[in-house]
């Protein structure tokens, strides 16, 4: 038995686990890790560095500052406001905090560090109506991972260079990816998204939390109110951090040390206590997110995501109609970004697309940008990306609920999106 089967056999075993349900999700995680060290999937140096991963320290800061923000009465007062403009009515309220979250995804990107900036404000808001955070965690969550990077503002403005790098490197620059091409291709995709999280989102999540939320945890104690100068640090450092993620690019400073450096402040300025502190991580979802590096490790170091892409150009090859090859240049790298890192897949993938556009002679701006997309739009699984655990964690969802409340939208993104860009942008 070769490795790539081996690998294989792991990753379909831990996802069992994960929708089984009887082993911790983090624990899984660990035990998925060392089989796949033991097997020889990946060399110990890697899955040990996964340990000191920049996204796991970024994601774990994240909750330490979101926890001293909450503690805080800036929240509340703010979702108080929220409310009193949107009237009582959650789905003003959504609307309100999707749109704030479509403009911050355009600047920050970081679909985990959105989720950690907006989480702790909406669900104060949804404190004040009453309603748990399971409602509107996944809606957030699919809003802060689709709509990343998709107008040419930030981020966004580079995205078009990128993929000509590609069709250079491939040496096929008959054809060029135009600044405005990734905003034209997914434009529909982030107002569906939006749409969805507003007005659908909502009313197909759980009414309650099915396993315990890190905000239910944190209310088990009745905490004292604040001391003035500890009040004013906690916002200040939260809005601090936020305006620094936002223009890291400028300040030269690592995402991950901006966000490190707001946790050590909040503790350092007494809004949390150290103790406070380490029980607002939730480290089974840190252990989660390390595992599901190890995986998507295992997978591109067996060569899984290779022999899949291969398997993929020679099917292509068969099929005449447009609408069919984009179907499976979406959904293809939809699925192996949900097990695997998505700066993968697109490095595997994209370069496929642009080689089998050549061999027919077809313009491959379209295709390039759908592999883009599909790898940028993974949510189903809590190994896709640090934001769905982190929604996991935050509303209190299992793998099962997870990938109930994914189905809709993920086949209504897969059909706007083949539909749209193989019309728009065709062979």
């Amino acid at each position: 038995m070769n490795q790539l089967t081996i690998c294989l056999i792991i990753c379909a075993l831990t996802v069992f686990s994960y929708a089984w349900g009887k082993i911790k999700m983090g624990t899984t995680a660990m035990l998925s890790m060392v089989a796949f060290v033991i097997t020889g999937c990946i060399d110990p140096a890697t899955a040990v560095g996964n340990f000191a991963n920049t996204n796991a320290v970024m994601m774990l800061s994240m909750f330490v500052v979101a926890a001293g923000f909450n503690r805080t009465q800036f929240v509340k007062n703010c979702a108080a406001s929220v409310n009193k403009i949107a009237k009582g009515s959650l789905t003003m309220v959504m609307c309100g905090y999707v749109l704030i979250t479509v403009i911050l995804c355009q600047f920050i990107q970081s679909s985990m560090v959105v989720f950690g900036i907006m989480a702790p404000m909406l669900a104060a808001s949804c404190e004040e109506l009453h309603v748990k955070p399971s409602k509107v965690m996944f809606p957030l969550m699919i809003v802060c991972i689709a709509t990343i990077s998709v107008l040419p503002l930030g981020s966004g403005a580079t995205q078009f260079a990128e993929l000509n790098g590609y069709l250079e490197a491939n040496a096929y620059t008959t054809y060029q990816v135009a600044l405005t091409d990734p905003m034209k291709a997914r434009l529909p995709m982030l107002i569906l998204i939006a749409a969805y999280a507003i007005f659908l989102g909502p009313r197909f999540a759980p009414e309650h939390p099915v396993v315990e939320t890190t905000e239910v945890k944190s209310k088990k104690d009745n905490k004292a109110a604040l001391k003035p100068f500890q009040e004013r640090a906690g916002y200040l450092i939260f809005i601090l951090v936020t305006l620094g993620l936002i223009f890291q690019k400028f300040l030269g400073m690592p995402t991950w040390v901006i966000c490190l450096a707001g946790a050590v402040a909040m503790v350092v300025t007494g809004v949390l206590s150290e103790q406070e502190a380490v029980e607002s991580i939730p480290w089974w979802m840190g252990f989660l997110f390390i595992g599901s590096l190890t995986m998507g490790g295992a997978l591109t170091q067996t060569g899984a995501g290779e022999a899949v892409g291969n398997v993929l150009a020679n099917v292509i090859g068969s099929l005449g109609n447009r609408y069919l090859i984009g179907l499976l240049f979406f959904i293809v790298p939809f699925l192996l970004t949900q097990v695997m890192m998505n700066r993968s897949v697109i490095t595997i993938f994209v370069p496929i697309a642009v080689l089998a556009c050549k061999a027919m002679d077809a313009n491959p701006v379209g295709v390039m940008i759908l592999v883009q997309s599909a790898c940028l739009s993974s949510f189903m699984t809590p190994m896709a990306t640090p934001a769905v655990p982190m929604a996991m964690a935050s509303g209190g969802y299992d793998l099962k609920m997870l990938m109930k409340q994914s189905i809709l939208p993920a086949i209504l993104l897969c059909i706007v999106s083949v539909f749209w860009i193989m019309t728009v942008f065709p062979f």
